[in-house]
């Protein structure tokens, strides 16, 4: 399936085995559609795991990015997520979210 990436965010998983986990979790979010989409392998590289799109609008996609601390609180330390917002790529992780969300908050209002 081909998905605009402008209307979407990609959300990749550290810890590939929570990937289902996070996509159950997102898709409890009201107008949001979670997709599961096969990643691209990086020049050098044979493959590469699936990332999770986030499909909605812009207030739809801040909904589910304020869900994801709480995910990462509720799981084993070390975990983090990365997602591309507007071409820039952030990584959230149990230590920083308290400083990285009001940026993809600002971001996302823009």
């Amino acid at each position: 399936m081909d998905i605009d990436k402008s209307d979407c965010l990609e959300i990749r998983v550290s810890d590939y085995a929570e990937i289902g986990s996070l996509q159950h979790w997102l898709n409890s979010t009201p107008n949001v559609k979670v997709l599961r989409v096969p990643g691209k392998a990086s020049t050098g590289e044979q493959g590469a795991l699936d990332t999770l799109a986030i499909v909605a609008g812009s207030s739809g996609m801040l909904t589910a990015l304020r869900m994801i601390p709480e995910f990462l609180r509720s799981r084993r330390t070390g975990l983090s997520v990365s997602t591309v917002v507007k071409g820039k790529e952030f990584i959230l992780n149990a230590t920083n979210i308290d400083d990285v969300m009001p940026i993809l908050e600002r971001i996302l209002d823009e």
